[in-house]
């Protein structure tokens, strides 16, 4: 009988679910690392929340551990990496804290517009400031929603109910779901100038980590009044409270914080400022939903060898495991980078397969692709619901097979057409490594690193000393530099791999180059 510990408090529904399934369960919230790490070698699966930190150590010690349960979307607190190695596979339930979230927004939004929790502070001290909380209506006010996912949309939903006009901006939202969602699809310049309120629900990544700063901030209305229950680390804080002194802001909501838990921020105590403790996924409903979804999961794949949700496997049997995990690789590599080039959203994806690939279960590499061509956008995705997501945005999904690879063993190509143009960009396996070969019809050879620079621009003497110059002055060591071209003299690409990833002041002072055309940082 397999054996489960849930080690943070959760509904008791987790344990009725365990136990239902005939799963043997033991409830220890509470423990220290150095508790957790003396009984998990007695556990086939551990159930957490957000408070035990499931590290490299607890994986090294935990003998019998084949699953981890996060109830909840956020898995900074296990170790992915450490599970990956050691064979432990990794659940969340992205799904389950939709509604609490967005429901939560939409209280905070109330509250600022008018001046709720001061004015409540101020009523219960015995005064009576009737004068001093002149408010906002909510109706006929414009609400820019930059991430229109899951709780994006159900927050577009509440706020057409409350009289809004909702503009979204989220480079993977189509035109299609925009309509039906009701939401005018914007760029973001648009967004933080035309809206009165602007509610953040985006992933944190590299791309979006501090997109409100001093620089999105002035492009905003004065007046305008910001609601975060996404990342803390999406905002500036130091920005954000120069804009509520200097009144460019009227009032922020915020139920995330850079560091947490927040005991100690800059922004306490400002007038402007209505603050909660990470409450957003904090409901009844939202937890006992959590709690039965991650009992479910763990208690099928213990019992069945059934995949759901996880993080860093694939639904594929344990004999197709060794031969697909570098193809796996590759199609991931190719579709985050795709991902990562795109500017707008994404129609269509195809993934083709040739030679010996082609003859392989193709759809744990499909998986993968569309894993790497979403994770940059969409938070919780993985190989598992990838594809439903995917359909969800209204993607089309075609899979291509061919016998033949011209003169490689296996080739594979993700190509994406999205509003405004088509990109592909092809692969191959070179001793079980990943290898780009062609990216958009122009041959190269290239292994992708963690942080690259991807350089479209006319093919004319003086660009690789140019851009190594500005590299070197800026301090970034160059590992590989790759090129290709159509023809002399016609368009031509440069990948290059550089040692860290590079600053928003070096990529535009590379883009200031004369003949680039585009530079994209690519992370892996």
């Amino acid at each position: 009988m397999p054996k489960v510990l849930i080690a943070d408090k959760m509904s008791p529904l987790a344990s009725t679910c365990f136990e239902k399934n005939g799963i043997d369960v033991d409830f220890i919230p509470g423990m220290n690392l150095k508790e957790l790490i003396k009984c998990i070698g007695e556990y086939d699966g551990i159930a957490v929340r957000s408070s035990t930190k499931v590290t490299a150590s607890v994986f090294d010690a935990a003998k019998k551990l084949k699953v981890v349960g996060r109830a909840g979307i956020g898995v900074d607190n296990i170790d992915c990496e450490a599970a990956t190695r050691m064979g432990v596979v990794v659940m969340n339930t992205p799904f389950g804290n939709s509604i609490t979230t967005a429901e939560h927004t939409i209280s905070l939004m109330l509250s600022i517009a008018r001046q709720i929790p001061t004015a409540n502070n101020s009523t219960h001290a015995g005064k009576w400031e009737k004068s001093r909380f002149m408010g906002v209506e909510l109706m006929g006010k414009t609400l820019g929603i930059i991430g229109c996912g899951n709780i994006g949309a159900v927050v577009a939903d509440r706020a057409q109910g409350l009289k809004l006009k909702v503009i979204g901006y989220d480079p993977y939202l189509s035109s299609k779901r925009a309509k039906e969602l009701g939401v005018k699809k914007v760029e973001l310049d648009e967004l933080l100038t035309c809206s009165d309120f602007i509610s953040l629900h985006t992933p944190l990544t590299e791309v979006t980590r501090d997109m409100i700063n001093v620089t999105s901030i002035s492009q905003m209305k004065d007046g305008v009044r910001i609601i975060n229950c996404a990342r803390g680390g999406l905002i500036v804080e130091a920005d954000l409270k120069d804009g509520l002194d200097s009144g460019k802001i009227a009032a922020v909501a915020l139920d995330v914080f850079a560091q947490e838990p927040a005991k100690d921020n800059i922004l306490f105590g400002h007038p402007g400022v209505v603050a909660t403790p990470h409450l957003g996924a904090s409901t009844t409903e939202a937890q006992e939903k959590v709690a039965e979804q991650v009992a479910e999961q763990m208690a099928e794949f213990l019992l069945t060898g059934a995949v759901t949700n996880a993080l860093n496997m694939a639904s594929m049997s344990a004999e197709e495991a060794t031969r697909l995990m570098p193809y796996m690789l590759l199609a991931e590599q190719l579709g985050s980078f795709a991902g990562q080039a795109a500017k707008s959203a994404v129609n269509q994806v195809t993934v083709s397969y040739e030679g010996a690939c082609s003859k392989l279960n193709v759809k744990p590499m499909t998986a993968m692709a569309l894993q790497g061509l979403l994770s940059h956008v969409v938070e919780g995705v993985n190989m598992v619901n990838a594809t439903t997501i995917a359909k969800n945005r209204d993607i089309k999904i075609n899979e291509v097979s061919s016998d033949e690879a011209g003169s490689y063993q296996s080739l594979i190509s993700v190509e994406v057409v999205t509003e405004n143009q088509t990109r592909s960009i092809k692969g191959t396996l070179f001793n079980k490594e990943p290898r780009v070969i062609e990216i958009k019809g122009i041959t190269i050879d290239a292994k992708l690193g963690s942080n690259m620079l991807y350089i479209t621009n006319h093919d004319r003497p003086g660009l690789i000393g140019s851009v190594g110059t500005i590299l070197g002055d800026a301090g970034i060591n160059i590992a590989t530099f790759q090129l290709g071209r159509d023809e002399q003299g016609g368009n031509a690409i440069a990948l290059i791999e550089i040692d860290s990833p590079p600053s928003s002041e070096l990529l535009k002072k590379l883009g200031a180059v004369e003949n680039i055309i585009h530079v994209i940082p690519i992370r892996f």
